[in-house]
């Protein structure tokens, strides 16, 4: 799944920089100087996030946000802004802005809140790599509490030790029968493989 952000920001040098942190975490983003245009741009195209600017000229971030509520109640916010202050914060939260920023950008903390907005709207980057990282921990654990070596499960899974190996570092897609024979091999229950309890 591609995650699509549209970068509202008048400043050229703050959407870019945004757009390749964007970028450098696997996100499609694209930017727009001209706020006027910013529902023109959703129309056109399917986002799944906005991340704006919220002084800027033409039209300011709070009126941009309340446009973009009119034609879409779902698509996540992040407003962003060199000078925080009450009243804005309070019209972004009133206009269901789903979090708030403070530039300078601090990459960490802004990627965070991103990939927390994100994954509250039930999105994940790459939710297939989580699972099979998951898969492939729990695994590993398990096994590492049982005391096996990647040997002795194999022995007893009838799975070779390489295969076993690429699962347990999520380099590969275990079948239904492998996934049943390890979760019999460990003595759990196949759905915990998946984080069910």
């Amino acid at each position: 799944m591609h995650i699509r952000i549209l970068v509202v920001d008048d400043k050229e040098d703050s959407a870019d920089y945004i757009k390749h942190l964007l970028a450098h975490e696997g996100y499609v983003a694209d930017t727009l100087m001209d706020s006027s245009l910013t529902i023109e741009q959703l129309k056109a195209a399917e986002y799944h996030m906005v991340i704006l600017d919220m002084m800027m000229p033409k039209m300011g971030g709070v009126e941009v946000l309340q446009r973009i509520r009119e034609v879409d109640s779902d698509i996540a916010v992040i407003v962003a802004t060199a000078y925080p202050h009450v009243d804005t914060a309070i019209a972004s939260l009133k206009a269901a802005a789903a979090d708030y920023v403070k530039k300078p950008i601090e990459p960490s903390t802004f990627l965070e809140t991103v990939r927390r907005v994100l994954e509250a709207k039930g999105m994940k980057l790459n939710p297939e790599v989580e699972l099979h990282k998951f898969i492939g921990r729990f695994i590993r654990e398990g096994r590492a509490r049982q005391g096996l070596t990647l040997k002795q499960l194999a022995r007893r899974t009838g799975l070779s030790v390489s295969l076993l190996s690429q699962i347990e570092r999520a380099e590969s897609s275990a079948s239904i029968s492998s996934l049943y024979k390890i979760a019999t091999a460990l003595g759990v229950q196949m759905k915990q493989l998946f984080g069910e309890v």
